[in-house]
């Protein structure tokens, strides 16, 4: 007795190797590479209270006419421990002022943290509930965004500042932005 082809055996091995290519596909890329629709567009605008004086507010509207930096970072968060020197490192350069979001965390939290291991920002804007991180499109935490005078984004840090990351990229467009 001759047994017959069956089709139905092949739809799931090709959807298998279909799924694998796409996986490997997908882990070749690097994350930090992501595109961000938000980048030459207007940065969201927010009012949102101060960490070390909750009485008063932050607006990106404030920094118009100044190029800025905007950290997204939490004292939960590994990654940002891994940054925070080079972010101390560069706030001394006093090369343009740095604002940090502090993303989803609890005040006395934060507070602790950058008495603990250095404040590199001009100031620090409490994003309690998130809401500001996803009006401006955060993935996690840290991330870090430059804004030109006019308040539009021009890039996107995902994940931590590293010193090559500062120097090759990051520092150049400060100064092209500056001009």
């Amino acid at each position: 007795m001759k047994k017959k082809f069956n089709p139905w055996f092949v739809i799931p091995l090709l959807a298998f190797v279909g799924l694998v290519a796409f996986m490997a596909i997908g882990l070749t890329r690097d994350p930090h590479l992501v595109p961000s629709p938000l980048i030459n567009r207007p940065a969201p605008n927010f009012l949102l209270p101060q960490l070390h004086a909750p009485g008063k507010t932050f607006s990106p509207a404030e920094m118009k006419g100044q190029v800025w930096l905007l950290n997204v970072w939490a004292s939960w968060c590994v990654s940002c421990r891994e940054e925070h020197p080079v972010l101390l490192r560069f706030s001394r350069t006093h090369a343009v002022p740095m604002v940090g979001l502090d993303y989803k965390d609890q005040t006395p939290d934060a507070q602790k943290w950058l008495s603990d291991y250095g404040d590199p920002y001009t100031l620090t804007a409490v994003d309690a509930d998130g809401r500001v991180g996803i009006d401006y499109g955060v993935y996690g935490v840290p991330e870090t965004y430059v804004i030109d005078k006019n308040g539009v984004i021009r890039y996107k840090q995902i994940g931590p500042i590293t010193p090559e990351a500062l120097q090759q990229t990051i520092l150049p467009l400060i100064a092209e932005l500056k001009k």
